[in-house]
């Protein structure tokens, strides 16, 4: 089994139109999407949700108020001011956590005389399976303000690596999150290769720098696709340049085109809606990604 890690060290590079359309353009694969923060590629391959987990990580600190005499020990012990003196309804006043500070430390559990504070997992997010005309789909939705990101990116991949055991699939396609950070090494680390997606931009050359470093830090094989390299050619021929240098497979260069906006709206990949230039160059970047897997 394989594992192709589709990144972009920014956001808005083009990087979930490029998965889209590799789902469309190779076989025996399973999709998994690991953006949790913002997983989008349901929409654009017209997933069809068949389960539904809850994703639990950490703890949240609870009073019991029927229980709580009131000693303000908690109060004393919290570091995050995630202890919040309330007036009661019945005169005097009340302990209440904060659940937004709270960093569920334990420390006002632990100090608690009289063990009035329970200390739950809590639900952090859902993951989710769904079934794509082009595969099976591993993806998550992380909640709002939420921690544990890189734990529910691993959780992403060990789903989708069980149902290509499952149903002897022999490639996973992670459509990765943005950045460097833990959600991308959880992403990335153990994989077959990295397909980094970059535009002429300063910021995405910077990042594509950044994210080089961290796959060659890990020994991950790397490829580099440019999207929208002709919206500044100066800047695509930095890239290349780049490329060169640290002997970086430069599998091809993908122009602006109207049709990529156009498949989107429809909800199809690119190569569904058009046979046009974004099309054709995404074509030979497969191919291409191909033969370096099959090595």
């Amino acid at each position: 089994m394989k594992e192709l890690v589709v990144i972009s060290g920014k956001g808005g590079t083009g990087k979930t139109s490029v998965v889209a359309a590799l789902a469309v353009l190779t076989d025996a694969h399973v999709l998994a999407d690991c953006d949790v923060d913002a997983a989008d590629l349901h929409l654009v391959l017209n997933g069809h949700q068949q389960e539904c987990h809850d994703f639990q990580a950490g703890r949240e600190a609870i009073i019991r108020q029927e229980d709580c005499v009131c000693c303000g020990g908690c109060l004393a012990y919290c570091r995050f001011d995630a202890i919040k003196k309330c007036p009661s309804e019945q005169g005097g006043f009340t302990f209440a956590i904060d659940p937004v500070s709270c960093e569920g430390c334990g420390v006002c559990v632990h100090f608690c005389p009289v063990q009035a504070i329970d200390f739950p997992e809590k639900i952090c997010g859902q993951w989710f399976i769904s079934q794509t005309p082009h595969g099976p789909l591993v993806h998550a939705r992380l909640g709002v303000a939420e921690e544990n990101s890189g734990r529910l990116v691993t959780l992403v991949r060990q789903q989708s690596q069980k149902i290509a055991e499952e149903k002897n699939l022999d490639l996973i396609v992670i459509d990765g999150p943005p950045g460097i950070g833990c959600p991308v090494i959880a992403a990335t680390t153990g994989a077959s290769m990295v397909l980094v997606v970059s535009e002429p931009t300063l910021a995405a050359i910077h990042d594509l720098k950044r994210v080089v470093q961290l796959t060659s830090h890990f020994k991950i094989p790397t490829a580099v696709c440019v999207n929208k390299y002709d919206i500044n050619p100066e800047l695509t021929d930095t890239v290349e340049t780049y490329c060169r240098e640290q002997s970086l497979p430069l599998l091809g260069k993908i122009p602006y085109d109207r049709a990529v906006t156009q498949a989107q709206l429809a909800g199809k990949s690119v190569v569904e809606h058009s046979q046009g230039p974004a099309a054709r160059s995404i074509k030979q970047i497969c191919s291409e990604l191909q033969k370096l897997l099959d090595e």
